[in-house]
């Protein structure tokens, strides 16, 4: 029964307005889609099929291997699957991370002269932050306790967003930090006399 599971993990479905192209030779998968084109490299334990509209990865024989070394390759075979599910995502959409700085005097402030690329973070320390976004990265703000971060690397936004929230990660008490749209903190009571 784990077995099945594990295979129909191992098939993906392709969208029709994605074209996928697979070279044996080098090992490499490309996505095209209607935003970007994007690749691949793939283990060289693992074999790759394109049929009709379905992506099926398999593993070279495990026969002689040990346990160990299969679970590696069952691994291997999830992580792959994953990375090529958002390969699908990312040439077809745009992805995007809002963030929202809770907390009085809690802002993000675009610095002019750097188009974007840093941000001027006050988060109630004494002295202001300056955080560097990604040239993949984009970001759009109407206000200042609300940040939009956008761009075609799903890996690579969600590092952003992560390495900004750890300059103020919300604290359990009042919740104030940096927040993901729709994270919910659960307070904690404090100390009654």
């Amino acid at each position: 029964m784990n077995k099945n599971k594990i295979e129909k993990k191992q098939i993906i479905k392709i969208p029709y307005n994605i074209k996928v192209f697979y070279s044996k030779k080098t090992k490499t998968l490309i996505v095209k889609g209607s935003i970007k084109q994007k690749s691949l490299k793939i283990n060289k334990l693992l074999n790759i099929s394109n049929v009709k509209q379905h992506i099926e990865i398999t593993s070279e024989s495990t026969k002689n291997l040990s346990n160990s070394n299969k679970k590696k390759i069952r691994l291997i075979q999830m992580t792959t699957a994953s990375l090529i599910k958002q390969l699908l995502i990312e040439a077809n959409a745009t992805v995007y991370q809002k963030l929202k700085f809770v907390g009085v005097g809690y802002r993000a402030f675009p610095v002019e002269n750097f188009e974007d690329y840093l941000l001027l973070l006050r988060l109630g320390y004494s002295h202001p932050i300056y955080f560097k976004i990604p040239l993949k990265t984009k970001i759009f703000s109407l206000k200042l306790t609300k940040l939009f971060l956008y761009g075609s690397s799903y890996q690579e936004l969600t590092s952003t967003a992560s390495k900004l929230r750890l300059n103020k990660v919300p604290e359990p008490y009042k919740g104030k930090g940096i927040l993901y749209e729709n994270e919910q903190i659960t307070l904690k009571e404090g100390k009654k006399i």
